[in-house]
């Protein structure tokens, strides 16, 4: 890759590959098992995997019922933990393995944490399936530690993992019966601080579990803010009542990153990188509020591959605003513009307004508050003739916005009025002194307040109020003048990127089905933004773009993405964004427009400020009464680079 950078070691960016295993199962053969589950590790540890997790009871085979009682097999439990200890430590990574321990007078089925050559701890079940007769458990369990292979260790259902050096890089352990309960001990261990909670599961198919335990699978990640890893008992299973799927599943904060088939005859893998700094950071917004229920922290060290220079095992999105998957990517759009359209008509409902007034320009976010009027009037049963669109011709407007802003709105049958602002601008700069050839801030800005001038007036003629159409991007990068375009009675666009704004009137143009009012969307859509303030080109074309000016839009929603919704450094953001949009952009173009958007997004927070009241669509929101809050004097030096 051109222009290459320092990268943080993965720990330090909160990535880590983790991974569940279903291996086959050999009933009651230690040895072969213990062979599976090294082959396992190292096919993971090949992955560049940091943590594994195996089924519960994966050394014995969870249906072996009076077998489990037998010293024999007790102790070559023990012997084998031991051997696998010794090859997390020639793997460098974290194992989870079930194993059945006797532990004083009783029987527990447990969890055993292995790294770095030693067994860490031992987590017995805390839930034990209807009828089980051969385990106890963790309730009834009399001791805090416990001896495995020469070595006395913690043990216990209130043991939370922290890597060394890392401590935000931490897990849980529960077991199958946990997830299916009421309230799962993984609510517990995230409140505490578990950002990844690993399940160990032996439970049995029946027809549809498989779907409820998937959603079960997701949805507890997404309540709990953190990831989720469950590893299930499959193939070679007794099946003298029950079948065992052996299904792997890892999600993250309410999105399945990877699952595995049921019936694997071989076993199966599931991996996935974590974030856990993304995890981190939803927690710090959410404030999770602390568990009474005190835990025990045990440190253990993570795989050495964490201090290499961090690698993205997957696709990072170019575009995470918008779904790749076309069906959800169409429902998003119909619910971001009924959100819109909603929040319109309570507000001229509420004021009472004999109508809306907006200034239509032929570029994108005009296009979408007027398509969001005409349905916000047509909601409340009022006459489309209530909406007054305004072109506003000015020194830089071209034809071809011009045509497609008054075509869209005679189509649409709303009012259109055009009112050129080039008399009064060229007075304006007569007044003040103003070179109107000199091209500068003045002469944009000018053009800016004339326009919103005029919209404010007619809607104080009319009893309508204005309705304002920049943008979430617009709004994060302060591309607005202050007193101008930023200023309106109600701003229906605030909570939509411009990256998505492009999908929602494609979406808009083919639910109406009206082929004269698609086309004029479809070359609205293909003109390039611009705010037109600057001369046209010798052809009558646009000059001024605004994406040369300023970076373009997909990079900037990119930033907004994961510095205003996630909380990334900007180390992190210019690595993530270095996969994402590798062959687009090199480093250097990349760290240009960052630099930019960090430096704009802290420079003009005044604006945003006081903007006016918009619509939340999206989870991420620059309102400042209630989603971003941010002094307008704040210092940008930290985030330099």
């Amino acid at each position: 890759m051109a222009n290459e950078m320092r990268v943080a070691p993965a720990a330090e960016l909160g990535l880590v590959k983790v991974a569940a295993v279903s291996p086959r199962v050999h009933l009651a053969s230690v040895a072969e098992n213990v062979r599976a589950v090294g082959d396992a590790m190292h096919r993971a540890s090949q992955e560049q995997c940091a943590i594994i997790v195996f089924p519960e009871l994966a050394l014995t085979g969870a249906s072996c019922g009076n077998i489990f009682l037998q010293s024999k097999i007790l102790s070559e439990v023990r012997d084998g933990l031991a051997r696998l200890a010794r090859l997390s430590a020639e793997l460098d990574m974290t194992a989870i393995v079930g194993a059945p321990l006797a532990i004083g007078q009783n029987l527990y089925s447990c969890a055993i944490v292995l790294s770095s050559g030693k067994i860490v701890a031992a987590v017995p079940k805390t839930r034990l399936a209807a009828g089980c007769r051969f385990f106890q458990t963790a309730g009834d369990l009399q001791q805090d530690f416990v001896e495995i292979a020469g070595a006395e260790v913690p043990c216990g259902n209130d043991l939370i993992f922290e890597a060394a050096g890392y401590p935000f890089i931490s897990f849980g352990i529960e077991f199958g019966e946990d997830l299916w309960s009421a309230t799962p001990l993984s609510g517990d261990l995230a409140s505490a601080g578990a950002m990844m909670v690993f399940d160990l599961s032996a439970t049995e198919e029946t027809v549809g579990k498989a779907r409820s335990r998937r959603e079960l699978v997701r949805v507890q990640s997404a309540r709990t803010l953190g990831a989720y890893i469950y590893a299930g008992a499959g193939w070679g299973e007794s099946t003298t009542d029950l079948v065992y799927g052996g299904e792997c599943l890892i999600a993250q904060n309410g999105v399945m990153l990877a699952g595995t088939e049921k019936f694997s005859i071989a076993g199966v893998m599931a991996m996935a990188q974590l974030d856990v700094d993304l995890l981190a950071h939803a927690r710090r917004a959410a404030g999770v509020p602390a568990v009474k229920k005190p835990f025990r922290r045990i440190k253990f060290t993570l795989a050495g591959d964490h201090q290499m220079p961090a690698k993205i095992f997957g696709k990072v999105s170019k575009t995470p605003f918008i779904d790749g998957n076309a069906q959800i990517l169409e429902e998003n759009c119909r619910e971001a513009f009924e959100i819109q359209v909603a929040g319109l008509a309570r507000r001229v409902e509420h004021t009472r307004a004999k109508g809306v007034v907006l200034g239509i320009s032929g570029g994108l976010d005009s296009t979408l508050a007027i398509l969001v009027a005409k349905a916000a009037f047509e909601k409340l049963g009022r006459d489309p003739k209530e909406i007054v669109g305004i072109s506003m011709p000015g020194l830089g407007t071209s034809e071809r916005t011009r045509g497609n802003a008054l075509g869209l709105m005679r189509r649409l049958g709303i009012t259109a009025r055009e009112i050129s602002i080039v008399p009064a601008v060229l007075k304006h700069f007569e007044d003040i002194g103003h070179d109107p050839q000199h091209f500068d801030a003045t002469y944009e800005n000018a053009q800016a307040r004339e326009r919103t001038q005029v919209l404010m007036d007619v809607a104080s003629d009319l009893g309508a109020f204005v309705v304002g159409t920049g943008d979430l991007s617009e709004a994060a990068l302060g591309w607005c003048t202050f007193n101008g375009d930023h200023i309106s009675m109600y701003h229906v666009n605030l909570g939509v990127p411009k990256t998505l704004i492009r999908h929602i009137i494609a979406w808009v143009a083919k639910e109406r089905g009206d082929k004269e009012i698609a086309a004029i969307l479809a070359d609205i859509i293909d003109t390039p933004i611009s705010p037109e303030l600057k001369p046209v080109d010798e052809q009558g074309a646009i000059a001024q773009k605004t994406e040369d000016l300023i970076g373009p839009y997909e990079l900037h929603d990119f930033f907004i993405y994961h510095f205003c919704g996630n909380g990334f450094s900007p180390d992190k953001i210019r690595f993530l964004a270095r996969h994402a949009f590798e062959g687009d952009y090199d480093g250097e173009t990349i760290d240009k427009w960052l630099r930019v958007f960090l430096k704009r997004f802290f420079s003009q927070q005044f604006k945003r400020s006081c903007c006016p009241d918009g619509p939340k669509v999206l989870q991420i929101s620059l309102s400042p009464r209630g989603d971003w809050q941010m002094p307008s004097d704040a210092k940008s030096d930290l985030w330099d680079f």
